[in-house]
């Protein structure tokens, strides 16, 4: 059997000197490895490093009048099992989703029919950029692997996910895509439902709130807690992902719209309750935001200010609505209603408490004390009357990409037939 053959696209950045290990390994492993570099990667590899241990040409001109006679740019895109991006930068990424063919590099890989995997390495703010996030969903739904990036600590200094995956976990998925098993990756991104035709809720609406609420008692100071949106805003990520429509009604923080999200900004318990109902009906509500329980009953119009005799001024409170448990008596009821309780003690005890309370499906349960509000990561229980799911700890991205496949399962058992 011959050996397989990987065409391996360096790009810029400082990351690209992993791509010396991974042709090391590659090459341990019996792979013919073609390298084409750059303009922007020849600033950290050398051609002749590359060419020493590929033991092969290295490519890096499209105007080569040697290269085009010897082998030709298209008949290169073609020899290859499987093309592989490593680094793929963010202008990469963005030139490969757009179709964009200026260099030899992207023209390979506009020429190519071959199956192409990339492993995005760049700065966590460009990662998480909306633009970033829409090029790299386009690839994935045009059959594109993009792996995960690492999360941890930069060149730049700043930490988060945006580091290339070690040059092992990018041999493994190449091991896994030539072998014709989705690859392995990393789950401390965004959500992966990365092949075209696994959708598992298209045709779905879902309705996901996330974040505080913010409750005036004056033009300067509110009622609100620590809630960040992370992780509604990671199941929202996920659930467009996997094909849903997704309305997403936030509470105010700063985090970006994830891709093919329709987002409703509000800040008040109120302004969420009456932005859920307009949103009805739906197939599943995902009620993930930490709603103030109480309000001010009166918002002073001025800053309310000391006078100077040592009291305290009196701050009357009212019960802000119970979005949740109106949902679970709505009309409009959806087929699926899931609540959120963030806990300290007790956790899967008050959380069937309010399971029966609210009158809600399922219980997402998480202990806020040992993963603090605003933390990367979450260990949760799904409870419902039929006992309790319990996760190990993990990030925020890979909960919500585990709560969505639970989701698809019952919605199929819910409601078989889908819209198309």
């Amino acid at each position: 059997m011959a050996a397989p053959r990987i065409l391996l696209i360096i790009g810029g950045g400082i990351a690209a000197y992993k791509s010396i290990e991974l042709v090391r390994l590659l090459r341990k492993a019996g792979y013919v490895v073609r390298c084409v570099i750059t303009r922007a990667g020849e600033q950290f590899v050398t051609p002749l490093t590359l060419a020493a241990l590929s033991e092969n040409k290295v490519y890096t001109s499209l105007f080569d009048l040697k290269d085009e006679v010897e082998m030709g740019h298209i008949q290169l895109s073609r020899e290859a099992d499987l093309v592989v991006v490593a680094p793929a930068t963010a202008d990469l990424l963005a030139k490969m989703a757009g179709g964009q063919a200026d260099d030899l590099a992207t023209t390979l890989l506009l020429a190519t029919d071959k199956p192409v995997l990339a492993a995005p390495a760049m700065n966590v703010r460009m990662w998480l950029h909306a633009a970033t996030r829409r090029n790299v969903a386009t690839l994935r739904g045009d059959g594109v692997t993009v792996m995960e990036p690492d999360e941890g600590e930069m060149a730049c200094g700043e930490f988060g996910p945006g580091r290339l995956p070690e040059p092992q976990a990018i041999k493994d998925a190449i091991d896994s895509a030539l072998a014709g098993a989705p690859a392995v990756v990393p789950l401390t991104g965004q959500p992966d439902f990365a092949p075209a035709n696994h959708r598992p809720l298209f045709g779905r609406r879902i309705l996901i709130t996330a974040g505080p609420t913010h409750e005036p008692i004056d033009p300067v100071r509110y009622i609100a807690n620590r809630s960040s949106g992370k992780q509604g805003f990671a199941i929202a990520a996920a659930a467009a992902e996997a094909g849903a429509e997704v309305l997403l009604v936030a509470g105010p923080v700063p985090l970006p719209t994830p891709p093919g999200v329709i987002r409703v900004d509000v800040e008040t318990a109120r302004e969420m309750a009456a932005e859920v109902e307009a949103g009805l009906p739906v197939d599943a509500a995902i009620m993930v935001a930490a709603v103030a329980d109480w309000r001010a009953a009166d918002t002073a119009p001025q800053k309310i200010k000391k006078d100077g005799s040592g009291q305290v001024p009196p701050l009357a409170l009212a019960e802000n609505p119970d979005i949740l448990a109106s949902l679970a008596k709505s009309a409009q009821r959806p087929p699926l209603l899931v609540g959120f309780a963030a806990e300290t003690n007790d956790i899967i005890a008050h959380a069937e408490a309010k399971l029966a309370r609210k009158g809600c499906d399922w219980i997402v349960a998480n202990d806020v004390a040992a993963d603090p509000m605003g933390g990367e990561t979450n260990r949760v229980h799904i409870v419902s009357k039929d006992g309790v799911d319990s996760w190990d700890r993990l990030p925020k991205h890979a909960v919500a990409r585990k709560l969505m496949e639970k989701i698809a399962d019952e919605l199929d058992a819910l409601i078989p037939s889908r819209s198309d």
